[in-house]
């Protein structure tokens, strides 16, 4: 309606503007043609002289031409109706003064008119005025016309862009009001739907994020159930077994000291697994919450290897696993000993769990483009490729039932992955099934501590 409004008034202002033109430079022409009528020492007109002048050419004007003199008394009225009398009108009287004006008038019996009055001038004399009034009701009249149109277009294009909103609308409130219920469902725990819209806008990128959270919390979820299962077992079997062995030394009153000693030694075997998962779980927690300190130092890596290889040996002993370092290097690095030793301990350990009988162990240590590569390769079972991409996820096990036989909970690697990466470096995996598995672990010899 604003546009419209605008092009109508200056439609109308340009219409005007035109045909004020128009009957000004008509109007002047006949003044220039009149000085010939006018007898100059008495300021007066001929008016024979005016009628032969002017009755040629009033059919081209199209409106009324009245020549007045300069006492206001008309001469001539091409309507023959004002002839002789006095025509004291605001016009006449400005362009007496040497004006040219022109205004429009609401007339009680012929609607909108236009008056133009020129003055009839020579030699900075006024002799009198030429006033031609035409009537403006077919203008106004078109321009009504042209208003009502544009009325009716706006209306029906209002009516247009209203229906294509509201279909626009209902098209794009629909996969918003899916999604909405979707993320309702998903509060309520409701989880692994998927949300099929396929449009490439925002609210198809929008879906399809969503369907990539909904998809890692039910594998989230599905891990989490998993580890709590697992915690739950891990837990309860040496629980049942302390509790056995605590009511075995109760309930028998004439056991030895030997025996005692031996079901002792067995609870507090119990007790040391039961002490190792809680420290994971701690462990884990605080890489949630990243409060996982780090103390750097300057100090040998290839000592902190030794130490794990010495510290792993003991266990792999009992299953004739051979374990064997080669240090390439010998290299001096920046880390946090004990941070390292338990990320090398959680993978050289997790080596030996999954590496059959009188299988080995290689780890090579050495140096490469200012990183220390550490290389911990096995002959075991070998880890999927489909597996491959979570290993390092928290609670996830390649095979839960030989898990809970060597006791592994899921952790480990993850907490591995975690502290490696807080040293800015990076832990690579290889494997092939039957043939074993290789971890390739780097990090940077001067690691950038402000970073940290």
């Amino acid at each position: 309606m604003i546009i419209n409004t605008y092009v109508y008034i200056n439609l109308r202002q340009r219409f005007v503007e035109e045909i004020e033109n128009n009957f000004s430079v008509q109007a002047q022409i006949l003044s220039n043609r009149l000085l010939v009528a006018v007898d100059k020492p008495c300021y007066s007109f001929d008016r024979l002289t005016t009628s032969k002048i002017i009755e040629p050419i009033i059919h081209l004007i199209n409106g009324r031409v009245l020549i007045i003199d300069s006492s206001m008394t008309v001469i001539f009225d091409s309507f023959y109706v004002l002839n002789d009398k006095r025509l004291e009108i605001y016009e006449t009287e400005r362009s007496l003064k040497g004006e040219s004006v022109s205004n429009i008038y609401q007339l009680e019996n012929y609607g909108k008119a236009m008056y133009i009055s020129v003055p009839i001038t020579y030699a900075d004399c006024i002799y009198g005025v030429v006033l031609i009034s035409t009537s403006m009701e077919g203008v106004f009249e078109s321009l009504d016309n042209v208003q009502n149109m544009l009325f009716v277009i706006s209306l029906v294009t209002l009516i247009l862009v209203t229906i294509i909103s509201v279909f626009f609308a209902s098209i794009i409130s629909k996969p918003i009001n899916e999604l909405i219920t979707a993320m309702k469902r998903t509060v309520k725990g409701v989880l692994n739907e998927k949300i099929e819209i396929s449009t490439n806008d925002e609210i198809g990128q929008l879906a399809h994020a969503y369907n990539l959270m909904n998809t890692k919390l039910s594998y989230i979820e599905k891990q989490r159930k998993e580890f709590v299962a697992n915690v739950s077992h891990e837990l309860k079997t040496p629980l049942a077994s302390i509790k056995i062995l605590a009511e075995s030394l109760i309930e028998d009153e004439n056991a030895n000291i030997a025996m005692h000693k031996e079901f002792l030694k067995d609870i507090n075997s119990e007790m040391n697994r039961l002490n190792n998962m809680v420290d994971e779980l701690l462990v884990l927690a605080d890489l949630d919450e990243e409060k996982l300190a780090l103390k750097f130092s300057r100090c040998t890596l290839n000592s902190v290897v030794d130490k794990v290889v010495t510290t792993i040996s003991p266990l792999a002993n009992v299953r004739n696993i051979k374990v064997t370092v080669e240090h390439k290097d010998r290299i001096q690095i920046v880390i946090d000993q004990g941070k390292i030793f338990q990320a090398l301990m959680n993978i050289v350990h997790n080596a030996e769990k999954y590496t059959e009988k009188n299988g080995s162990i290689d780890i090579v240590i050495h140096c490469k483009n200012m990183h220390a590569v550490i290389e911990v390769q096995d002959n075991g079972i070998g880890i999927p490729s489909a597996n491959l991409p979570y290993i390092f996820d928290r609670f996830y096990r390649v095979d839960s039932d030989r898990a809970r036989k060597t006791g592994g909970t899921g952790i480990g690697l993850s907490i591995a992955h975690r502290i490696i990466s807080l040293h800015q470096g990076v832990i690579e995996v290889n494997s092939d099934i039957n043939r074993g598995t290789t971890f390739v672990i780097k990090l940077p010899i001067e690691p950038r501590l402000y970073s940290i």
